[in-house]
């Protein structure tokens, strides 16, 4: 009867101190998931904003990616504010959401730069083109004057020739 006794207290203590580390271990582990959250969120954050930098020096308009950024910059302000908290689970919600908002973000400002980088290139293809037949016509243009001018010169010098006569021989 004593072994019975004992074996109850030592499993009613048990059933009330399991919870208590359990629920330590748990948060432990929901703590970890949200800092790597936040961190995979604020790395996107970072590569998004590359992005847009690398659009808008291409001369991308970018305001209405800029405006999505910041609301994707909010949401991690949440998350960094939720973790301080110490409400994990809604920081892992709003940095996951602002990694989807990044990664969205960094591909529309590819797209952008790519469809705006495309028409420079031409521009700097057909002046690049035009630059090299111009050259080719000056070039031609000028052997061909200087070909007309010089046949001119020596004929114009040939008719100037002084003849000498016999009788002139002084």
């Amino acid at each position: 009867m004593y072994n019975t006794k004992c074996f109850s207290v030592l499993l009613m203590l048990l059933v009330f101190v399991v919870p208590i580390f359990v629920s330590e271990t748990l948060a432990g582990n929901s703590e970890d998931v949200a800092v790597s959250a936040i961190d995979r969120a604020e790395a996107t954050m970072v590569s998004a904003y590359d992005a847009v930098l690398e659009a808008e020096q291409a001369g991308a308009d970018v305001s209405d990616l800029l405006v999505r950024l910041n609301d994707a910059g909010g949401l991690l302000a949440e998350a960094h504010i939720a973790y301080g908290l110490g409400n994990f689970d809604q920081a892992v919600s709003l940095a996951s959401l602002c990694s989807e908002m990044g990664e969205a973000i960094k591909t529309d400002a590819e797209e952008l730069r790519l469809e705006t980088h495309g028409p420079w290139v031409m521009r700097l293809w057909f002046t690049l083109t035009s630059s090299l037949v111009g050259v080719a016509v000056v070039v031609f243009a000028g052997f061909f004057g200087w070909g007309y001018v010089r046949k001119r010169y020596v004929r114009k010098v040939l008719e100037m020739k002084v003849e000498v006569s016999e009788g002139d021989e002084h």
